[in-house]
Order: C-alpha cells, then structure tokens, then sequence
C-alpha cells in the first residue's frame, strides 16, 4: 500500500467544529455504603471529526454505540473525560459551567423525544422566548414577533403561540423543538435522531423543515440516526460508530457506493435498497453473529473482531488506525476492501511496525502522523502494492 497525492483534491472548507480523540467514560461504582469505583463505561473512546460550516455530518450505528453521548458532549450536555471540542478555533471540551455561557447560543440541540424535551408547565411561546430571555438577544419587547416568526417558520400556526405541548402532536412538538433550538440563531445544531419517533410521514415533513433550516441560516448539522436512508438523504458526509470507535467515515457516495469496513457492509445490507428492489435485485443480507460485546470490557485491539469474519491474530493485538485511503474516505480496519475483495494480509502492518500476526518488528517505528481530524491532501491507495 502507497501513499498517494492528489493535488486536484478541493481545500478544506471552513470547519466550524473540529472534534479530536473525543472520549467519555463513566464510572461504574460498587454498592454498599463506601461506592468505589470498579470499572468504567468506555461510551465513547477516542472520536475525531471536523464539521464544515453550513455542512451536515451524519453519526449512524446500532444502539449503544456512542452516538448520543458524541452528540451530548459536543453540545457540552457532558464533560468530556480527554479530547478536544474545538468551535471556531476555541477548544470548549474543559470549560466551566462560566465560560461556556456565551458558547450556549452557538450550538443548541434538538431532542429525540419531542414530548420529553418539553416543559408541559410552559406555553409554546414561553418555551421558544425562554432562550432569549436568558441571553437577552432581543429587547423584552420585541421577543413576542420573534418567537411568531420562528413558529411561523416551521410550519406552524403563530397563534398557537398560548397552547400547551400536549395540545399538539408528536409532529408539531418536533417543530416547536427546532423552533426553541433556532431562537438563538446557533452556528451548530445536533440532532439527536430528531425523526425516529414520528411516523413516516411526518418524518419527511421534519426532514424537509431541517433542510430548509440548514439552507435559511447555513448552521451546520451533526445528524444522528438509526435509518441509514434518512442520513444518506440529508447528509453529504457520515460516520459510521461501533462500540464508541468510528470505524468508517466519507462522504455518501463512497460509503454506499463502496464501503470498505466489514462493519458498515452488514449495515448497508440490512438497509431495504427500493431502487434495486424496483429492477429485481436483491441485497444479499450479511448477518453478524453474537452479542455486542460490553463497553465496560471491550475487546483488545479491534472492536469488531469478536463479530467479524475477516479477523485474523493481529485484529487481537493491534487496535487498527481510522486511516485515510481516498480523498474523502476514511477505515479503521486492518483487512479493509470492497465487499467480496477483503485482502488476505494486512494493510496496515507496515504502517504499524509489526508484523502480519501484529508482533513488534524490530527497528521499525510505527507512524504516528496517521489519524487526523480533517481529510488530507494524501492517502493511501488500498489498491496500489508498495
């Protein structure tokens, strides 16, 4: 495997958030009247992205694996244990409580739950005017246009401005949601699987609201979802997580087109794909074996190799870097390939200094220069020979 550079590669667009080794663990205590400490909930271990400015990211991967605590730390809804949270250039991954108020208005998140997320004491409008009171972004007499305004906007009535959340159905609680998140007028919106309790209709009502959003104020979205459809639909980029590790990351046309992680393979093929159904073809369905292993215990070196078909002895030893091998395409996998093409030696082993069981080589130093937030300007070709 070589390293490869492209000088007609796009420059990197303005990120607005840039996320480095990003990792929550949280304590897992004893009962009895002394609690100590016995182990850890390695949630999310290690995460690195970059969110372009007015661009959308999409987080997607089977329950448990990380994604709302990424969302919820980068909202900074919780303390990371490690890492960066970089908005505009500043890191917020550490700030108190202080100094991440005038932070507070640039990244606002919307709920999965469009009930539980509102006070049922609160009328609408004191639910969307309570941001700007708090900030005091608007004289106090020109907060109850502004919040009409916002209703209006996402689809609903501004006379519905003294009702009550259980006036309203799962729908329209959504909209008041994203209204509230949208008072402030944030740089940065997480969406914490904003649609997976609506009906399919409404859901695309939701989806276009958000895509009309995104074009009205160019904030930029980290999508979180369980349908691989829907992010693929809303967005350009997405991450695909197991077990609180990013195992693959690309924009949506390599990631669909030709995914590269044995991991993400078993996803697409659980995905109904309409347009072959419509000529008569069909996906064949991969089927992982066994359990989700615990994140209080993960396994040593790659995640996945408990459930993987292509684990070999240096899978066991060698946790695999999120390595770049096209211009905008990321893996962490030693055996990476296109469905059916998987190599039989590892790709990474050189870049690693071991050998092909994962064993240290004497005199070779692995490379540190590896991982990166952004996408480079070189990479390595999985189908060049060194």
């Amino acid at each position: 495997m070589t390293e490869t550079s492209n000088a007609a590669v796009p420059p990197a667009k303005d990120n607005v958030l840039e996320v480095e080794d990003l990792t929550m663990h949280f304590p897992v205590r004893s009962s009895g009247i002394i609690r100590r400490v016995v182990g850890h909930v390695q949630a999310v271990d290690g995460v690195s992205f970059s969110l372009p400015r007015g661009g959308s990211l999409g987080l997607v991967g089977e329950s448990g694996c990380g994604k709302s605590t990424t969302g919820r730390m980068v909202a900074r809804l919780l303390k990371p244990t490690r890492g960066e949270i970089r908005f505009e250039g500043t890191d917020i991954a550490q700030m108190s409580a202080r100094e991440l108020q005038p932070i507070r208005r640039d990244i606002q998140m919307i709920f999965q739950d469009p009930y539980g997320s509102l006070n049922p004491r609160q009328t609408v409008g004191s639910i969307v005017a309570t941001p700007m009171e708090i900030h005091k972004t608007l004289p106090e007499k020109e907060i109850k246009p502004r919040v009409q305004e916002l209703l209006e906007f996402v689809g609903l009535n501004p006379e519905h401005y003294n009702r009550y959340p259980h006036e309203f159905s799962g729908g329209q609680r959504q909209r008041i949601g994203i209204a509230r998140s949208l008072a402030l007028q944030p740089k940065v919106l997480v969406a914490d699987e904003p649609v997976s309790a609506l009906d399919v209709s409404i859901q695309a009502q939701v989806i276009n609201l958000l895509q009309d959003v995104q074009r009205e104020f160019n904030i930029g979205f980290l999508f979180i979802a369980h349908d691989l459809a829907i992010v693929r639909h809303f967005c350009p980029e997405i991450a695909v997580m197991y077990l609180g590790r990013i195992v693959e990351i690309g924009d949506r046309d390599a990631l669909y087109g030709a995914p590269l992680h044995p991991y993400t393979q078993a996803l697409i093929s659980a995905a109904p794909d309409v347009k072959q159904a419509a000529v008569g073809g069909r996906r064949e369905r991969i089927r992982l074996e066994g359990d989700v292993p615990s994140p209080i215990n993960p396994p040593s070196g790659c995640r996945f190799r408990t459930r993987c078909s292509l684990a070999q002895e240096i899978c066991a030893k060698v946790e695999p870097p999120l390595l770049q091998v096209g211009p905008k395409h990321k893996v962490a996998c030693h055996f990476a390939g296109e469905l059916g093409h998987a190599p039989t030696k590892p790709i990474t082993a050189d870049l690693l200094g071991v050998d092909d069981a994962g064993n240290p080589v004497a005199g070779k130093e692995p490379r540190t220069d590896l991982e990166s937030p952004e996408y480079r300007e070189t990479w390595f070709d999985l189908n060049a020979t060194k």
